[in-house]
């Protein structure tokens, strides 16, 4: 439910050859349905559900001339910035299954919009998930704000790769922290690149993932029922 698979929408897949790639490779591990969800970004990515759209269409028919079957569907990520409030107030969202929002904050500095951003989704109908948590190192030292995000109604999901040391030993121990506190709803792969597949590879390999987050109540398998959008 969080990939970059989409070909030359953002920083993910640059081309459709590179997308079949990426697609058979979530096939090789079992994975038979996703939902692609490219960046929405002010002035760096500034997708729109008709671009969106367009890329998704394309890359439908790069696995029709491949003989590829895969259920992927589409999605958005949405960046908390200065544009994002008019996206939400216009219903130009384009959203996750069953009225399910991704969004995500900076790496570099907290948003002081989060709690708004958050309300203004719930306003309008909306359930707002924040992808990867654990990767805001600026909330490494201030466990708490992670309870106060889940009290607040916003569903928090785990980047598979944050398990390994893939994106550095600090984002592992907060990921294992809020494993250990049971706090994740749902878990992506946020793959962009064949880097990041064959990283995958490795975590299939060594970590029992299933195991490790038998104490979360993660919903990647029911979140989306009724609605044929379903994977990581």
């Amino acid at each position: 439910m969080h990939n970059h698979i989409l070909p030359g929408i953002d920083d993910g897949s640059k081309t459709v050859e590179e997308s079949l790639l990426l697609l058979q490779g979530l096939k090789d591990l079992g994975i038979s349905k996703c939902i692609s969800t490219p960046h929405v970004m002010q002035e760096v990515h500034n997708n729109t559900p008709a671009s969106i759209a367009a890329a998704h269409k394309q890359l439908k028919e790069g696995m029709d001339a491949a003989g590829m079957k895969f259920d992927i569907q589409y999605s958005a990520e949405y960046m908390i910035d200065d544009q994002l409030q008019t996206i939400i107030s216009q219903d130009q969202v384009c959203l996750l299954p069953n009225q399910h929002m991704l969004i995500e904050m900076s790496y570099l500095a907290e948003s002081k919009a989060l709690f708004k951003t958050i309300k203004d989704i719930q306003e309008k109908g909306y359930q707002p998930i924040l992808a990867h948590p654990e990767r805001y190192n600026y909330y490494h030292q201030n466990f708490k704000i992670y309870k106060e995000i889940k009290d607040a109604g916003c569903l928090l999901q785990l980047n598979l790769l944050s398990i390994s040391r893939y994106y550095g030993e600090h984002v592992k121990s907060a990921a294992l922290m809020l494993i250990k506190s049971g706090m994740y709803d749902l878990v992506g792969t946020d793959m962009h690149h064949e880097r990041h597949l064959n990283a995958l590879r490795q975590v299939a390999v060594r970590y029992d993932s299933y195991a490790l987050l038998k104490d979360n109540p993660i919903k990647n398998a029911t979140i989306f029922e009724n609605s044929q959008k379903l994977a990581i």
